[in-house]
């Protein structure tokens, strides 16, 4: 099923009909502020087991980020200290993945042997509200192309034509961008960039 989405205003009823999917235990492509996602609600094993299997991972590889919708959601997921407090403050809603310590009650394939979690708040309305209307976190794994030269699809109508009979929605909430966020490890007292991408860190 391919849902039209506009970002700038994102239809209440098209995004339930998204959620009601999500808490069926369906797998779904959605826009971010950076690169499209494949991802389900962070709750529903089987329908991280069918991430796994669509990306070609193993399970014990599986180390996947989530979306929550604000700062005061991430403080159910993990440890935030205060330096990392005021830095996430800073630059969320925005193209991060910040790594920070986890608590238990994220499920086990989110959690590093480091005991850490990739979480998210990205500056696109779409996934926000659908992880405030599921009330769960979302998985989110970026949507990499097979194509030697292009790394990540862009064209939301491209991704239908390739995933139609593999996912449950593909979300079109226009063109993607082609670059995946930037990633901080939080979880020293000095943060550090261990991946540069789209966003430019304020600190």
């Amino acid at each position: 099923m391919l849902i039209k989405i506009y970002p700038d205003n994102p239809n209440l009823r098209e995004l339930e009909r998204v959620v009601e999917i999500l808490r069926d235990g369906g797998v779904i492509i959605y826009p971010t502020d950076t690169v499209y996602g494949i991802g389900c609600d962070i709750t529903k094993p089987r329908a991280v087991e069918r991430i796994i299997q669509i990306k070609g991972m193993k399970l014990k590889d599986a180390k996947f980020s989530f979306i929550c919708s604000d700062l005061s959601h991430i403080a159910d997921f993990a440890r935030v200290g205060n330096s990392t407090f005021k830095l996430l403050k800073r630059n969320l809603p925005g193209p991060f993945t910040f790594i920070i310590p986890g608590l238990n009650k994220v499920p086990d394939y989110f959690i590093s042997k480091r005991k850490t979690v990739g979480i998210r708040i990205p500056n696109n309305p779409i996934p926000l509200e659908l992880v405030r209307l599921l009330g769960n976190p979302l998985l989110t794994t970026s949507l990499k192309d097979d194509d030697d030269v292009i790394e990540y699809t862009t064209d939301p109508e491209l991704i239908y034509e390739k995933y139609a009979d593999i996912v449950d929605v593909v979300i079109d909430g226009g063109y993607g961008d082609n670059s995946p966020s930037t990633v901080v490890d939080c979880t020293t007292d000095e943060a550090v960039i261990i991946r540069e991408g789209k966003g430019e860190l304020i600190w």
